[in-house]
């Protein structure tokens, strides 16, 4: 029986069947050391190093749940290009600013996202972040009709009119878990607002559908076993396909200001229109990126606001200040502090912690050959938390972000919690002004702090999520 053993290199073999013979310290040797395909004859580029973990599982664990740390350690051993193997596929993982940019300039079109295909493919299937190059950018430019600014201001006021009423129907003192409560706001909110309806007993089915699709993207066994992840990953897909397909035909009959009908209205000047699969495959996608990032950006901002009331009372001050009902863009565009909040949030808990791309062609990345066909990862998360670009990175310090430091500047890539380059997150603008609504409203309402003795956590086996959902003592404020 193999068992595991941390130390500074991360998790590794410590003994295997037979351990102390010739032959396992051979196997040990040939399992740790294969390497990628060696560059070209004659070429002055390095192959990429890195091992292969354990056996079977390879670096999955680590993957699931070493954070930023355990990419610090891959970072001193390997340096910021390195392979492993975790969920059954090799990759490349690249660590670092310099190396993200490499990927999101992608000056030589070498990086795919087919990388996504073999993690979410299945389940957000053609989805806008699954798509490449010239089809992506057409799709962008026709669903960019749903994300204008005006568009945004009439989407705002329902986030305002739902999250007003949810959160002054939560209790007015004790103890709430606040995770399932944000998920569930959010995901009405983004029935609503993408959908124009709500959703009513519907709600905890979709919700369940939406989890389990993610989900499915980190399953160890990846195959359809009754009763695993994967399996359950499909049958959320079919729930959530049912429920766009049969009411495609009277968002394409009529004209409304939510984002379903705006998606079958868009036309490009060509006259162009999306087809019905492709709406389906976008709004299923669109619903899963809009309330999962808003849960965990809202909560990681909570939660820190939590552990430091002076930041909750300065915030709350700002909010109080604010003129006028409903919020508005440009009241919520006035709100430095929160500006600050949510984004160092951002940068301690990055709701996408790893982006997947993968080589159509061999390619160069900081001296290291990449072969064609090779599965890439990026992580903005570990750039968040690089010592040469951020000063004492696991500090929760807001005005890092605030003239004259900038910390965000040391790096064009520091701090990318949206992703970057031509594929950068198209909804960007409309996650944080419904974040922004949904803290404003928090912080108007109730004074909150972590429960005695929790213990901040956050679950890494899918998106990040709070242990125990984030259990708070809140008061409700009184008016006045």
């Amino acid at each position: 029986m193999s068992r595991l053993r941390r130390d500074g290199t991360g998790v590794s073999i410590a003994t295997l069947p037979g351990a102390g013979t010739l032959e396992a310290a051979l196997l040990r040797v040939r399992w740790q050391q294969r390497s990628l395909a060696a560059p070209p004859t004659g070429s002055a580029l390095r192959g990429v190093p890195g091992d292969r973990g354990l056996p079977v599982l390879g670096h999955s664990l680590e993957v699931l749940i070493g954070g930023p740390e355990y990419g610090r350690r891959r970072y001193e051993r390997y340096g910021p290009v390195s392979w492993l193997d975790a969920f059954g596929i090799r990759e490349v993982s690249l660590l670092g600013a310099d190396a993200t940019e490499v990927v999101f300039t992608n000056r030589d079109g070498a990086f795919s996202q087919r990388g996504w295909d073999r993690l979410i493919g299945p389940f957000f299937h053609r989805g806008l972040m699954l798509l490449d190059f010239d089809e992506h950018l057409h799709h962008r430019r026709l669903m960019q009709a749903a994300f204008t600014r005006p568009r945004l201001a009439a989407y705002m006021q329902r986030v305002d009119e739902i999250s007003a009423g949810a959160i002054a129907r939560w209790p007015a003192t004790g103890e709430i878990r606040l995770h399932p409560r944000l998920k569930q706001l959010s995901l009405d909110i983004a029935t609503q607002i993408f959908t124009g309806e709500r959703v009513g007993e519907e709600a905890d089915g979709l919700n369940d559908a939406f989890i389990a699709a993610v989900r499915g993207g980190l399953a160890l066994v990846r195959g359809p076993v009754p009763g695993g992840r994967w399996s359950a990953g499909l049958r959320g897909r079919r729930l959530l396909e049912a429920y766009f397909r049969e009411r495609l035909p009277a968002k394409r009959a009529g004209a409304s200001d939510d984002l379903f009908s705006a998606l079958c209205q868009a036309t490009s000047e060509d006259g162009e229109r999306f087809g019905d699969e492709d709406i389906v495959n976008h709004m299923v996608f669109l619903m899963m990126a809009a309330h999962d990032t808003s849960t965990i950006t809202t909560g990681a901002v909570a939660s820190h606001l939590a552990i430091h009331p002076e930041w909750q009372g300065r915030v709350r001050e700002e909010a109080f200040a604010l003129a006028g009902a409903p919020l508005s863009l440009e009241a919520l565009d006035r709100m430095p502090l929160l500006d600050l909040v949510i984004k160092e949030s951002l940068r301690l808990v990055a709701p996408v912690p790893s982006l997947m791309r993968e080589t159509v062609r061999d390619t160069e990345v900081l001296g290291h050959h990449v072969p064609a066909g090779t599965l890439v990862s990026v992580s903005p998360w570990f750039n968040h938390y690089m010592t040469e670009l951020w000063s004492d990175p696991f500090r929760f310090d807001p005005d890092r972000f605030a003239e004259p430091r900038r910390e965000d500047r040391s790096h064009r890539y520091a701090w990318v919690p949206f992703g970057g380059g031509v594929h950068k997150c198209i909804g960007m603008h409309l996650g944080m002004f419904e974040v922004k609504t949904l803290l404003v409203h928090l912080l108007r309402g109730y004074r909150w702090e972590l429960m005695p003795g929790y213990r901040m956590r956050w679950d890494l086996t899918a998106l990040p999520v709070p242990s125990r959902g984030l259990p708070l003592r809140v008061e409700r404020l009184t008016p006045g």
